[in-house]
């Protein structure tokens, strides 16, 4: 998998390209070394020669602007049932939120809100498939690049 790093509003973020398009992204970090190490442990090892578009598309992202990710990002890892959530949480509108309970019922799973917020968690794509869109029934629930982020990026949104 090849990778790149880009500077945006919220930090460094990397990103791992497949043949398929987009198939990870890193939290945004402080510094590229850190995010570079991210991307090796993910299975990331040779820079990308050509980035194309997804540069500006994550800076993009990082600003909270609207965009589509229009088929060309790979969700062919996880199981079946992660790949639902995933697809099911690229519905979510930006500035809006869902609670884990609703994307269970959406992706036809009724009772199944803690393996979607397992699910959700095991995101490869954070930012770009808007996991943290997805919200506990009271109160924001987890993120794992920490909820000050979690609150800024549903600023962002709400206010672009």
């Amino acid at each position: 998998m090849d990778f790149d790093v880009v500077r945006t509003d919220l930090g460094w973020i990397g990103f791992g390209l497949s043949e398929r398009g987009l198939r990870i992204t890193t939290m945004p970090m402080a510094t590229r070394e850190a995010v570079e190490e991210e991307l090796r442990v993910r299975g990331a090892a040779t820079p990308v020669a050509d980035p194309g578009e997804w540069p500006e598309r994550l800076c993009s992202c990082a600003r909270g602007d609207d965009w589509s990710p229009n088929g060309d990002i790979d969700l062919s890892q996880g199981t079946e049932f992660q790949r639902r959530v995933w697809r099911a949480l690229l519905d979510i509108p930006r500035g809006e939120t869902r609670t884990y309970k609703q994307v269970a019922e959406q992706i036809g799973r009724p009772g199944a809100a803690r393996a979607v917020g397992q699910a959700v968690g095991a995101n490869p794509m954070p930012i770009v498939v808007p996991c943290h869109r997805v919200v506990a029934q009271n109160g924001l629930g987890g993120f794992g690049g920490g909820l000050p982020l979690k609150k800024r990026l549903l600023r962002l949104e709400a206010s672009s």
